[in-house]
């Protein structure tokens, strides 16, 4: 069997949203998979998009999708929608490759890693960045120990949000909007598995873009306490942002022999450039990053699926990332520090 054919997953698409239809879709059809179908709220914009995309078939009904001959689905949604779509999926022995954040409350993400575990289905969460080969290369360098203990690390996350991505992520209460959901959720699922497990959090945040002093939060910095394997305590701080333009985003790791300079960290499609700082001097590591990390994430999926690997972000690693950002939330409301444990 070619390495296609085992990788032959039969998707259906849970919102025909724009990071399916620029991301997803060509990764899928890349590592060998097939899209079967799309469902939308919108049965005009379905059609529009199962049209634009060549997408077989579409609908409203998720039922309906569901009942199609399909082994997986990949939700999109904006994200209320997240764990009340993919517990039918589950219900449906669907495999679910979900956007994060997987769900608005530990508990509701706590209960779609239970239902996955008890059907035996695949539960994955669509984190892209530990998937490239920058954040790759960077978890190699310091499990090799080049930079010692790490002490500490800082992520810039900061941007100017597309106009096209607006909608929604900031201006629709009840859906999980702002760019805590968005992207500090990110940066955890970065740090997590460099630094450990996160027991506090404590964060600020504010509305600084013209366009959206009404809106949902724009730009927080929040500081992250965590335990490393061998119980002492490492600290991150991250801001991020949909309001600066002409940013740069970055990674900073900070250890007891060196530290790591990472530009362009945080970002989907540029190469980035490591640094190593240390006695010796300054040293750059080479990267190839030609590989798309949505493309590893489907092909560790579809090896998941066939019983011989692990997902590349699982339910439970989504979980403690949304962890970190609901509590980031909570203490950027709440003006106290968090506890995680």
């Amino acid at each position: 069997m070619t390495e296609e054919q085992h990788n032959m997953i039969k998707w259906g698409l849970i919102g025909a949203s724009d990071i399916a239809a620029t991301r997803m879709i060509p990764a899928m059809r890349s590592s060998g998979a097939a899209v079967h179908a799309v469902m939308s709220g919108s049965s005009s914009h379905a059609a529009d998009y199962a049209r634009a995309n060549t997408v077989p078939a579409h609908t409203t009904d998720l039922r309906q999708l569901l009942e199609l001959d399909i082994d997986a689905v990949y939700i999109s949604s904006t994200n209320e929608k997240h764990y009340p779509q993919a517990r039918m999926a589950l219900l449906a022995d669907k495999h679910v490759l979900c956007e994060k954040p997987m769900a608005l409350t530990a508990d509701e993400a706590g209960a779609m890693v239970r239902l996955a575990d008890e059907r035996g289905l695949v539960l994955a969460i669509n984190h892209h960045l530990p998937q490239s080969a920058l954040h790759r290369k960077i978890r190699e360098v310091v499990a090799a120990g080049t930079i010692g203990k790490i002490l500490a690390a800082q992520i810039s996350n900061a941007g100017l949000l597309h106009p096209r991505l607006r909608g929604w992520r900031l201006s629709e209460p009840g859906t999980g909007r702002g760019v805590i959901l968005d992207l500090t959720c990110h940066d955890a699922s970065v740090l997590n598995p460099l630094l450990g497990i996160p027991t506090a959090v404590t964060a600020v945040a504010a509305n600084q873009a013209e366009w959206n002093r009404e809106g949902g939060v724009d730009t927080a910095m929040t500081l992250i306490e965590y335990e490393n394997k061998n119980g002492d305590r490492v600290l991150a701080q991250t801001i991020d942002s949909f309001a600066m333009p002409h940013a740069k985003t970055s990674l900073y790791l900070y250890g007891t022999n060196g530290s790591l300079q990472v530009t362009d960290a945080m970002t989907q499609d540029s190469s980035g450039a490591i640094t190593l700082t240390n006695a010796e001097g300054n040293t750059a590591f080479p990267v190839d990053s030609n590989e798309d990390p949505y493309v590893v994430i489907l092909e560790k999926f579809a090896e998941a699926v066939r019983g011989v690997g692990r997902p590349a972000v699982s339910g439970e690693e989504g979980l403690m990332a949304l962890r970190v950002a609901l509590a980031a939330e909570e203490s950027a409301s709440s003006g106290a520090v968090v506890r995680l444990r």
